[in-house]
């Protein structure tokens, strides 16, 4: 089964991303693979504290999925799975993506402000010629209606 990858981190265009991807895997049949990097410089401390910020990470993102797990299941049909890495977010995302042939899709949100689309964004789309899957890059100010209107 083809699957649309979508990372879960704090921006706000992570939302609009998260709905395409939904949306998108609903109306074709796929799947959705959630990733959510925990950056390596969250754990310059000592082991023990480390440890414990790393279990605190998790399980924020555990939780912070299981909100967007619960509205794609009950509202699109859609069980996503979530995947958990430690590292630089650019490096994970080509890592996983080079690692699951399932991936078909990699769909990121960009931001709207000033500051351009995102470091994600920005990494992606230099990247994209040498990646082994399309990129769709959901603006982070669509309208809700917008994209259940274009997927």
């Amino acid at each position: 089964m083809r699957k649309f990858m979508v990372v879960l981190d704090d921006s706000r265009e992570c939302l609009n991303a998260m709905r395409f991807a939904a949306l998108r895997a609903s109306h074709t049949g796929a799947g959705v693979i959630i990733l959510s990097v925990i950056p390596p410089e969250e754990f310059q401390h000592w082991i023990g504290v480390a440890d414990l910020m790393r279990a605190e990470a998790r399980e924020r993102i555990e939780a912070h999925f299981e909100v967007f797990a619960k509205w794609m299941r009950d509202k699109h049909g859609v069980q996503p799975d979530l995947v958990i890495r430690e590292g630089d977010p650019g490096a994970e995302i080509l890592t996983l993506v080079r690692e699951d042939s399932s991936i078909g899709v990699l769909v990121l949100g960009a931001g709207s402000d000033k500051s351009g689309p995102g470091p994600l964004v920005t990494l992606m789309t230099k990247s994209s010629g040498n990646l082994p899957i399309p990129v769709t890059i959901v603006p982070g100010e669509m309208s809700k209606e917008r994209l259940e209107a274009i997927t």
